[in-house]
């Protein structure tokens, strides 16, 4: 598989938007080992989930209010495979049936959109949610959702082989 890691012009393609989980499960942003997720997958979108409300008056005025998001991410397709760093955390959620902090990791966003780095990125806390395991004869499929907790953190990225190194904004989250 080709890696971009530099843009040079034109739409963007899909390998510059990447998303990696810590995968020590510690939430410690000053030591993270990021998992780079996408391999075995064709198709990965986060899915802001916009709750809005939308009223009417009895002038036929119609007003929306748009009071935030609920992001989330379906990995559809992961397989089980022992040499993944991923692989002992979803592991131990899926079978010990693992719910709250314990569940707890670090998201990271990378937008690859410039010519040089450092790029874009944003970290914070997320629940990985196993929606279930087994799967057919191509491999143990765990499946899960990625729930962004909040309190994101802007920053930006700098990329050595392709593993991302990230630095918080000084001022400001977005």
């Amino acid at each position: 598989m080709a890696r971009h890691d530099t843009y040079t012009s034109g739409k963007l393609k899909r390998s510059q938007l990447r998303h990696a989980l810590d995968a020590t499960f510690a939430r410690d942003l000053a030591n993270p080992s990021w998992f780079v997720l996408g391999k075995d997958m064709d198709d990965m979108s986060m899915t802001l989930n916009a709750q809005t409300t939308t009223t009417k008056n009895v002038l036929d005025e119609t007003e929306v209010t748009h009071d935030g998001y609920e992001p989330s991410m379906d990995i559809g397709t992961q397989y089980a495979n022992p040499e993944d760093p991923m692989y002992p955390q979803i592991k131990d959620i899926a079978m010990n049936r693992k719910t709250g902090d314990d569940c707890k990791t670090l998201l990271l966003e990378m937008l690859i959109d410039k010519t040089t780095s450092p790029y874009d990125a944003w970290v914070e806390e997320a629940m990985i949610i196993v929606n279930s395991y087994g799967g057919s004869q191509s491999g143990v499929n765990i499946p899960y959702t990625i729930q962004p907790c909040g309190n994101r953190i802007k920053g930006t990225i700098t990329l050595a082989d392709g593993v991302p190194t990230f630095t918080a904004a000084t001022s400001g989250n977005g």
